[in-house]
């Protein structure tokens, strides 16, 4: 039996732009599978605190992220990491904190530009 691969529309509110995320994907892999646009990456494991987004709306689930970059309080008000995100249904994100600037610059997704920019948050490349 063929069965579809179920994707969920990934909308960034602070830029317009629009992607797709399977339920077992992290957003911010969907977001680098994508080439998106400069996005700042740092150890993709809820640690560092460079990829945190607000969930504006949408069904989602997380993992484990420190509570040195999200308190309880911010993840039970829908800000959590990207490397921890997995949709559940479309989802509605706006991007806060450093990842926000980076994002909006527009940069091409080039080494250099995610280099550039993780720089500017003051955190090495991986």
């Amino acid at each position: 039996m063929n069965q579809a691969v179920v994707r969920h529309t990934i909308h960034l509110v602070n830029t317009g732009d629009t992607f797709t995320c399977r339920p077992d994907v992290d957003v911010l892999r969907a977001m680098e599978q994508l080439n998106f646009k400069g996005i700042p990456v740092g150890c993709r494991g809820g640690g560092c605190g460079v990829c945190k987004v607000h969930v504006v709306s949408g069904e989602y689930q997380t993992r484990k992220m420190s509570r040195s970059y999200v308190s309880a309080e911010e993840e039970a008000a829908g800000t959590v990491l990207a490397c921890r995100l997995y949709p559940r249904g479309d989802l509605e994100l706006e991007v806060v904190g450093g990842m926000r600037k980076c994002l909006t610059r527009k940069l091409p997704r080039a080494a250099a530009g995610a280099a550039s920019c993780l720089a500017d948050l003051g955190r090495a490349p991986p």
